[in-house]
């Protein structure tokens, strides 16, 4: 029997006196033809002797656990055990420790070869000189990827940039995950009765459009059947508000609803037209908005239909007795934009303004004490139509409109837009329901946006071949693997993916519904497109049926849910209508790019902290005066000196973020002119911040301040990830190569042919691509087309993200700016002295 099964069963049982010969608490065992007798009457130690004589007896000393055993030889004419011990005291001896047991006690010690291996080891237990300790497997881990930082990084790179590739075949069907909204489970209450009142209104809109009435008049005649279905109504007037750069306000989704532009007065304003039906199941906590955008000024025939389906629908919710949430009406007067008719709106609404706080109000308010003649002209029947009234909470918003495209399609289509600022998404359960009733209950075509210069990509389109064919290959292996997708459906995957994550990091909201989102609101854009002329009264009808029938579904399943939007996703790209790809996905293409960063900036200051380490005597830099200078320009304290000069690079890119508020207030000047001085003054301010910290930041080696530069662009890409993810992931595609690949110029004249002329060329092209105007443009281009691309044009998206107070508008001067000065200035760094020699 083997010693530790025996130690086994003496736990169970009290150690009270030995059997077979041995004493109290003590075992005897036979190990190969020799007998070992163990005592386990102990408190720290027991003995182990051998009846043969030939080895003298083992004291093994027994501590606590998770520390070392040790081993020491015992005089076989040693003094018999003190009387200190349980043994002798008459007090039950202890039992063996269980973890110690557990772990396998005294077995693999015991054996007679390995107990005299190691009690002549032990000797007086202390450590062997020249061993040293074990470092633990992370350290150890940590410093393998440093000392093959180059591998790691090749791998990764290509890694991500695969994965990133197959993100549409990764992609997976949409389904609803909210149980409670069942689409399409009650049979569609919006009849043809419903289409003749909308072609109804829509006569009666076109009669006031072509007499060229006042704005108000099309505002009264929504009042006045609002009004008669039995609705509470209300004017809501607002005045044009221009999105203005202001540095506090870049986070902010309130900004000063009372800020007008320059050019606006009093007597500009804007009127929405709001209809709220009371729900006769609801307790008035919650609300369903519906938002009709139209053009008072010069009303069409598209934005009429949309009107008059609008107003049938509403007609219809006044008559069921099913809702348990309030409905809101919004019709939009978007002569001033309709972001600008539904933002001011939702401000007033979240916001209310008392009158006795009318004396903080900013300059740019307007209240006239006279009033009512603008009322006077609105009247209809209903009391209290000036009064802002309000609803329950908003659950969700749909904005929705008719457009009539010149292409003309097989069937009626529906294009979604869910984009809001800074890459905020509706929750995806939205989008699933109206594209679940579109599709399988009223026959439309659902499309989203996609970026239609990939459509045409020849390289894109062999990717794909060789994609299809693998999945072929690999069905052939496994059919169980569902790896399988034509070349035409990844290439259009690709191209919708790439217009979802450009939008989204662009920040700029895709319609009015953005407005929504910064009240975390979800909302979706729906954009109706017959496939006849409207002018067809029987067409029209027809596409009136089924676009009432289809905005009837979507309220309806809201309806049933009693709390917001939680179940689905947030975080996602669309690929397709009805597919998409979740964070926990996207985020693997992301993670792999950035992977390399820290271990190459740990690799480069390793390699740099031991060549200092390695030099007896450190030769003071020009330009360094003083001992204390001398530390920090030498020896381990060096890397504060790069860190010096990437701080320096990010104060200047701060600054210069701020130069365009200045700018932007002298309007007399053009975009170019505008562009022009703000490059001449960040210059200037740069060359004075070259000057002030002094010339030792140039000589602290471009190794050390290459590592610097990748940890803070490593940090900056993580933190731009948290806000908006896309930009990140495309940032992350210009800037990891850029930071990897750059080295001094003359450090690469001195390698060989093939690999200068690789090293020249990359770092070349990515100075150029990576210069943030040159890759704005690149991007816009790409997504939107070149069109009339100039000077200018720079200046104009730059307004256009800081107006919208974008994040990556931040990012592209806070963290891509001062990478790409970075990496220039390595790229012409002076290789002399120590630091062309690593």
């Amino acid at each position: 029997m083997a010693l530790k099964d025996a130690i086994k069963r003496k736990q169970r049982e009290e150690i009270s006196g030995g059997g077979g010969g041995g004493g109290v608490g003590t075992l005897r065992e036979n190990d190969g033809g020799k007998e070992f007798e163990v005592d386990l009457s102990f408190v720290g130690t027991t003995t182990l002797s051998s009846s043969s004589g030939s080895q003298p007896p083992l004291r093994v000393e027994l501590p606590p656990p998770r520390t070392p055993v040790s081993l020491a030889p015992r005089t076989p004419a040693g003094p018999p055990p003190p009387p200190s011990s349980p043994a002798a005291s008459g007090a039950p001896p202890p039992r063996l420790s269980s973890q110690f047991a557990s772990r396998g006690g005294l077995d693999g010690i015991l054996p007679p070869r390995a107990a005299s291996i190691m009690a002549a080891e032990a000797g007086d237990g202390k450590p062997q000189p020249g061993r040293r300790p074990r470092s633990r497997l992370i350290v150890r881990l940590g410093a393998l990827l440093v000392a093959h930082s180059v591998l790691v990084s090749v791998v990764c790179c290509i890694a991500g940039s695969v994965a990133f590739l197959l993100l549409p075949v990764l992609a997976k069907n949409t389904y609803v995950s909210e149980n409670a909204l069942m689409p399409g489970s009650a049979n569609p209450m919006f009849s043809s009765q419903d289409v003749v009142e909308a072609n109804r209104f829509l006569k009666e809109i076109l009669d006031r459009g072509s007499a060229k009435v006042t704005g108000t008049e099309i505002a009264k005649l929504i009042g006045q059947h609002v009004v008669d279905v039995g609705a509470e109504l209300y004017y809501h007037k607002f005045h044009p508000h221009g999105n203005q750069f202001h540095p506090l306000h870049f986070f902010s989704s309130i900004t000063n609803t009372m800020e007008m532009q320059h050019n606006s007065s009093c007597t500009l304003f804007g009127l929405n037209s709001v209809g709220i039906i009371r729900a006769p199941r609801g307790d008035g906590k919650e609300a369903i908005v519906l938002v009709t955008p139209y053009n008072s000024q010069n009303i069409g025939q598209s934005e009429a239909l949309s009107l008059g389906l609008a107003f049938s629908i509403f007609s219809l919710l006044s008559r069921v007795t099913w809702l348990a949430k309030d409905i809101v009406w919004l019709a939009a007067d978007s002569r001033y934009g309709e972001y600008t008719a539904v933002d001011s709106w939702l401000k007033d609404y979240h916001n209310p303004l008392f009158l006795s706080n009318s004396g903080k109000i900013g300059t740019g308010v307007c209240f006239e004490e006279n009033i009512l003649h603008l009322l006077d002209q609105l009247k209809v029947k209903g009391p209290r139509y000036n009064i802002f009234k309000r609803a329950g909470t908003m659950a969700a918003a749909l904005v929705f409109k008719v457009i009539e495209k010149k292409e003309k399609e097989e069937r009626d289509s529906l294009t979604i837009y869910a984009e809001a600022s800074n890459g905020q998404m509706p929750n995806l359960d939205l989008i699933n329901i109206v594209h679940y009733l579109a599709v399988h209950r009223q026959g439309l075509r659902v499309k989203i946006g996609s970026m239609h210069s990939l459509l045409k990509a020849a390289w894109l389109k062999f990717v794909g071949e060789m994609l299809q064919l693998f999945g072929k290959l690999t069905k052939h292996l496994n059919p169980k693997w569902k790896f399988d997708i034509t070349s035409a459906e990844y290439v259009e995957g690709t191209a919708t993916l790439a217009s979802s994550i450009y939008y989204q990091a662009l920040g700029v909201p895709t319609g009015s519904h953005g407005a929504f989102r910064d009240y975390q609101v979800d909302a979706i854009t729906l954009d109706l497109s017959p496939r006849f002329s409207l002018n067809n009264e029987n067409n029209r009808s027809a596409f009136l049926l089924r676009g009432g029938r289809l905005i009837e579904g979507v309220i309806h399943s809201v309806n049933n849910l009693l709390e917001k939007f939680h179940q689905s996703f947030f975080l996602y790209f669309l690929t397709a209508p009805h597919k998409f790809v979740s964070v926990g996905v996207y985020m693997i293409p992301f993670a792999l790019l950035i992977a390399p960063l820290p271990i190459v900036s740990a690799a480069l200051f390793s390699a740099n902290d031991n060549l200092g380490n390695s030099t007896e005597k450190v030769n003071q830099e020009p330009g360094c005066i003083g001992s204390s200078d001398m530390e920090l320009c030498s020896g381990s304290w060096k890397w504060l000196q790069a860190a010096k000069v990437v701080f320096m690079i990010h104060l200047w890119a701060i600054i210069m973020s701020f130069l365009p508020y200045m700018l932007s207030q002298f309007p007399l000047m053009t975009p170019i002119m505008l562009l022009l001085v703000w490059a001449a003054l960040s210059i200037c301010i740069l060359l004075i911040f070259y000057l002030i910290f002094g010339a030792c930041s140039t000589h602290c080696g471009w190794e050390l301040l290459k590592s610097v530069m990748i940890a803070a662009a490593s940090t900056g890409l993580s933190l731009m990830s948290i806000i908006n993810f896309s930009t990140a992931q495309i940032g992350a595609m210009l800037i990891v190569p850029m930071c990897l690949l750059v080295q001094p110029l003359r450090k690469q004249m001195q390698a060989g042919v093939c690999r200068k002329a690789v090293l020249v060329i990359c770092n070349l092209t990515l100075a150029v691509v990576g210069f943030p105007p040159v890759a704005l443009l690149i991007a816009k281009g790409v997504c939107e087309g070149f069109g009339k691309a100039d000077v200018g044009t720079f200046w104009e998206l730059a307004q256009l993200l800081w107006s919208w107070n974008s994040a990556t508008y931040l990012y592209l001067l806070w963290i891509h700016l001062p990478c790409w000065v970075l990496c220039l200035h390595i790229l012409l760094y002076p290789c002399i002295g120590r630091s062309s020699k690593a």
